[in-house]
């Protein structure tokens, strides 16, 4: 099978790459770059095409890029200084000290 063929992907696969793409484009990726990227999520989730004769076959491959959401965390904590972050942690720190210490009095 030549590089970049298609053939043994499976309608849902096709769509699940479409899909992808469209939301890197929203984003301002090219084209281009954007279907590269929706292809690979597709490999790195199902391990290739589906269909008989496809790398994919038959393979479960466990954590799918799709419930990966979250890990590398949001904007709003990119566009915070850091010093604006350390003074949110100790923040939430002295809350749950304050909660912990509510809590245990009951």
């Amino acid at each position: 099978m030549p590089q970049g063929d298609k053939s043994k992907y499976t309608d849902k696969q096709e769509r699940k790459a479409d899909h992808i793409a469209e939301g890197y484009e929203k984003r301002g990726i090219s084209e281009k770059e954007a279907e590269r990227r929706a292809w690979a999520t597709v490999n790195k989730d199902d391990g290739g095409g589906k269909e008989p004769g496809g790398s994919g076959r038959g393979k479960d491959t466990g954590h799918l890029a799709a419930h990966k959401g979250g890990e590398k965390g949001g904007k709003a904590a990119a566009s915070r200084t850091a010093a604006e972050r350390s003074a949110s942690a100790k923040k939430a720190a002295a809350t749950r000290k304050r909660n912990a210490e509510h809590h245990t009095h009951h």
